[in-house]
């Protein structure tokens, strides 16, 4: 008896073992259930120790992203409160292209000032360049506020690397936009929620509206 227990048991476990081999990420894609999402917080920010950055918001990219046209007049609110408490705010010219200036961001009303922006970096990775690190060391900044596009990449990397680097993070959802929703969705949930512990616990969800001044 105890033999033939022996042989099921076994029997059972290579059965699950061998579906557990064929099973993957696409296989079950149809059958994943969404998490819920996440929870969006009110912050009060500190303007005298926060930047805002305005990744690759670019009219070359952007008009040729809904969401992210469609996200303009958020990221515009937190940049015209962001000039008027004296915030530095820093730009990263991306989009695809080489040379981009000032003159290419998505709308002249948020054209960056001398000093606030760099250009030519590597398309769709981080955007937390040695010019604006030293620029954020000099202002004594310590929090920083995304907004711009291209949600699962040039934010991703630019959120990662500074949090690693120890800056607090705030990220409204509704001011990093991407070329579909499933991009924003997947993106949102690595820094907020679901990444690693040391990029989670630096960002802080929200929308342009929960951010005080």
């Amino acid at each position: 008896m105890f033999h033939s227990r022996k042989i099921g048991f076994a029997a059972a476990l290579m059965t699950l073992i061998a579906s557990s081999a064929i099973a993957d990420a696409v296989s079950d894609w149809n059958s994943v259930k969404l998490p819920p999402p996440p929870i969006l917080k009110e912050v009060t920010i500190d303007p005298s120790t926060t930047a805002l950055l305005i990744i690759d918001m670019m009219k070359l990219n952007c008009n040729m992203r809904p969401r992210c046209m469609a996200s303009f007049p958020n990221v515009k609110r937190l940049h015209d409160e962001a000039r008027a408490h004296n915030m530095p705010v820093w730009f990263s010219l991306g989009g695809g292209a080489d040379n981009l200036t000032p003159d290419d961001i998505y709308d002249p009303s948020i054209k960056p000032r001398d000093g606030e922006w760099a250009s030519r970096i590597v398309p769709g990775l981080d955007k937390f360049v040695p010019s604006l690190q030293t620029y954020l060391r000099e202002r004594g900044v310590k929090t920083l506020i995304v907004c711009g596009t291209a949600l699962q990449t040039a934010i991703l990397g630019t959120v990662t690397h500074a949090a690693l680097e120890g800056y607090k993070i705030i990220l409204p959802v509704d001011c990093a936009s991407s070329g579909d929703a499933f991009r924003e969705l997947y993106a949102i949930y690595q820094m907020g929620v679901g990444g690693p512990p040391p990029i989670v616990n630096k960002t802080t969800l929200t929308r342009a509206a929960m951010v005080k001044f």
